[in-house]
């Protein structure tokens, strides 16, 4: 799996409210999470994103509640990998379970800045900055998990392995 887009860099510590703010909630519609997503942060933020880009948070990214209507603003917004310094690890979960990816780097996020173009190779788990030429490597997911992505999440792979 390879992703490429403009990263789109937030700041630490960025909450699910942030993400997705409350009065957003009344609707499971992917689209319309998505349409909202970061108002909690900047008021019409999505608007500069196009299909494809990724997010790039600090520290703690998606602390706060526990609700999958955040990772589902964000895959809404057309944005299929956020990439960060760390992320709250039920954040880290729903994500997963909801079809999006999270990259966790550590204090190598120094290295993407916003507006770089940047790539990533899940398979080999290298992260190339095309703006600066700058690589981050990390640990490539396991399998089962990169299983989940392609299926959608956990219920589509789910519902796959119970109809097999």
């Amino acid at each position: 799996m390879i992703y490429q887009g403009t990263a789109h860099k937030v700041g630490d510590h960025i909450d699910t409210d942030a993400i997705i703010p409350a009065r957003f909630l009344v609707t499971t519609d992917v689209k319309e999470l998505g349409a909202n997503c970061m108002e909690g942060l900047e008021a019409g933020w999505v608007k500069r994103v196009k299909e494809g880009d990724i997010m790039v948070g600090g520290v703690n990214f998606g602390c706060g509640s526990s609700r999958e209507h955040a990772p589902l603003s964000i895959l809404g917004a057309g944005i299929p990998v956020v990439v960060a310094h760390s992320f709250a690890r039920i954040f880290y979960r729903n994500s997963f379970n909801m079809g999006l990816l999270l990259i966790e780097v550590g204090d190598d996020i120094s290295k993407i800045s916003d507006r770089d173009e940047i790539a990533l190779d899940v398979e080999k788990g290298v992260i190339s900055n095309k703006t600066t030429g700058a690589e981050i490597k990390y640990p490539p997911l396991p399998e089962f998990m990169r299983e989940f992505l392609t299926k959608g999440g956990l219920i589509p792979y789910v519902k796959e392995k119970l109809n097999a």
